[in-house]
């Protein structure tokens, strides 16, 4: 059975659970990092000391992004891991960019309002997060409004990473523009039983 190491918690380790539930993948789940700490074997797997890791009958793959391209396209072909080449591009293209572009301008918030206790906070730095996630925001908007989901008619592993991003960014406290299409894709998210379960927790 496919062995996924990492904490509930942890925004990267949500992708993994949230596509396999999607595709009615088992696994076994195995906490590690934060307040779990690392064992000697996963160092072993992964010396990056960080979260996911997977092995897969023996198969050891990290990075989030990777591990659900990876496991999508052997299981999930022609629902999250689309068939069609330019479908999948645009798939990926978003799973890129929250990962490098809207995640890494909403992060500093994400450790103010998490991580930071209250009377420690950096409010520059969470209104500049603020500031620049809503900036790209309109990105998202812009894509929503033309199409249901991030890569066209279809959910795809393309919402994946931006769904688990877009939860927390309405779940923080910070003022934030009204975009009409991403709030009803936000929506449409919340209603499937797999995000409820895995991604709409408590963060920390």
């Amino acid at each position: 059975m496919l062995r996924i190491f990492g904490r509930t918690t942890s925004s990267n380790v949500q992708k993994v659970l949230w596509a396999c539930d999607e595709i009615g993948l088992p696994f076994e789940r195995l906490d590690m990092a934060g307040k779990f700490g690392f064992t000697d074997e996963y160092l072993r797997l992964n010396p990056n000391r960080i979260v996911p890791t997977i092995d897969d009958d023996g198969y050891v793959l990290w990075e989030s992004n990777a591990i659900v391209r990876y496991l999508t396209s052997l299981h999930g072909a022609g629902t999250l891991w689309p068939t069609d080449a330019r479908v999948r591009g645009d798939a990926d293209r978003w799973m890129t960019w929250q990962q490098t572009t809207f995640w890494a301008a909403l992060l500093p918030a994400f450790v103010q309002l998490v991580r930071t206790p209250a009377d420690k906070r950096d409010r520059a730095a969470i209104e500049q997060a603020a500031r620049r996630s809503g900036e790209l925001s309109a990105t998202m908007e812009a894509v929503l409004g033309r199409t249901p989901w991030m890569a066209g008619r279809d959910f795809t592993m393309g919402d994946i990473p931006l769904g688990i991003a877009v939860y927390r960014w309405y779940a923080f406290d910070i003022p934030r523009p009204e975009h009409p299409a991403l709030r009803r894709w936000y929506e449409r998210l919340c209603e499937r039983p797999s995000y409820r379960r895995h991604v709409m927790i408590a963060m920390e």
